[in-house]
């Protein structure tokens, strides 16, 4: 059985991994990690396409849609970047002809988030006048990716 044992540990699979190597396998997990984290980072609060949603006015309480677009924002109570998300959005839409601004909030209507599929606030729709969902941001969008949502519409 001794031999056996003596043999197993001479065998390459068991020999001491080099600290180079060690050190070369953590940095590059560090680097990966790191990247997907950028991107990530990046990709929080850009245009992702709408889908086939149409959104209900009714579901925002005696809300209308604007002449061009509206911007519908999902918050609830407790989240921290849904007050910012909000003067942002009120401001562009004061600043813009035919643009609306609607805020649901998911804490006292918590169907509509199953309904419009919002797995997180604040999360903004473009909705064309119609009600069509023509783009939808997850966190805080960028002024310039609404600013490009909005010429689609």
């Amino acid at each position: 059985m001794r031999h056996i044992v003596l043999d197993a540990l001479r065998s390459p699979y068991c020999r001491a991994m080099s600290p180079v190597l060690a050190l070369s396998i953590a940095a590059a997990l560090l680097v990966l990690a790191v990247a997907i984290g950028v991107v990530l980072r990046l990709l929080d609060g850009r245009r992702r396409r709408g889908g086939h949603l149409r959104f209900d006015p009714v579901d925002a309480g005696d809300s209308q849609l604007g002449a061009r677009a509206t911007f519908v924002q999902f918050s609830t109570e407790m989240c921290t970047r849904c007050p910012q998300v909000r003067r942002m959005l009120s401001g562009y839409a004061a600043e813009t002809d035919g643009l609306n601004h609607v805020e649901v909030d998911l804490t006292h209507r918590p169907d509509l988030s199953a309904r419009y599929r919002v797995l997180q606030t604040p999360t903004t729709f473009v909705v064309d006048g119609s009600g069509a969902v023509r783009a939808r941001f997850h966190g805080v969008p960028h002024r310039h990716a609404l600013s490009e949502a909005l010429a689609a519409v």
